[in-house]
């Protein structure tokens, strides 16, 4: 599978200008047959209180964006994992979304908040699920799950081959060092999706990654930039969890020990 991880810059509060920005971007994916998008991509981050949070939010069996990205993978045969201010209800959640032409086919909602996050959004409800798109098993999580390896290796023991991680990230240099950490130690891709640009005090740090079961860093984008990156996913080589002849990175486990 050929993925595509597309890095840009959200205006928050302004579709106009977030579809204006992401619809050539997407155009410069089709040939991939995996796109993965930033963390709530369809509303931009650093909301000013919850109240604004909630207006930005949408249902999303009922957004215009969510018609965008389905209409999108219908015509080229695509499938997205984008980030997503979801409502439900009165609550709002930080929520990873699966898109395909029969449009939402699988979904994840943040389950560790970053700083404010924590007023606005209802911390994830849902365990984690392993999809599968043209061979591959994928898994999904938002940005800062990237600091708990337990989430990680439950993904991947659960049979991932990828995880796919839309993301705002803010700290520099800190989660790009941790991902081809975790792709190693779990023997599995990572395709993390970042924005750029600044909203209010905060300045979103790029470098989206994708990285290989040997951790080392496939391709990265700039820190400042809107660009397209891509990767070819070899399952044969996400599959292989072997360490060493004698080392199998799940089997040589001793959970006993780990209580």
């Amino acid at each position: 599978m050929k993925i595509a991880v597309v890095q840009y810059c959200p205006v928050i509060g302004n579709h106009e200008k977030n579809v204006e920005a992401l619809v050539p971007l997407l155009d410069l994916s089709k040939g991939a047959g995996l796109i993965v998008l930033p963390e709530l991509a369809n509303s931009g981050y650093n909301f000013t209180d919850r109240g604004q949070a909630f207006k930005l939010s949408e249902h999303p069996r009922n957004s215009e964006f969510i018609d965008l990205l389905t209409s999108f993978c219908r015509r080229n045969n695509n499938t997205i994992v984008t980030g997503f201010n979801e409502r439900s209800g009165h609550d709002i959640f930080n929520t990873a979304l699966l898109i395909n032409n029969h449009g939402i086919v699988g979904k994840y909602r943040k389950i560790h908040l970053f700083i404010d996050e924590k007023d606005y959004f209802k911390p994830g409800d849902l365990q984690p699920e392993i999809y599968e798109v043209d061979g591959v098993k994928l898994g999904l999580l938002i940005c800062f799950d990237w600091i708990f390896p337990e989430l990680w290796r439950v993904i991947a023991l659960a049979g991932a081959d990828l995880i796919c991680h839309p993301s705002n990230l803010v700290l520099p240099g800190k989660a790009q060092q941790a991902i081809p950490v975790q792709a190693m130690m779990n023997k599995i891709y990572i395709a993390t999706a970042n924005r750029i640009g600044t909203e209010g005090e905060l300045t979103f740090t790029g470098n989206s990654i994708i990285a290989d079961p040997e951790g080392k860093v496939i391709v990265s984008a700039s820190p400042d930039k809107p660009e397209v990156i891509f990767a070819e996913i070899d399952t044969s080589k996400s599959r292989d969890k072997m360490a060493t002849p004698r080392n199998h990175v799940f089997d040589d486990r001793r959970p006993e020990f780990y209580g």
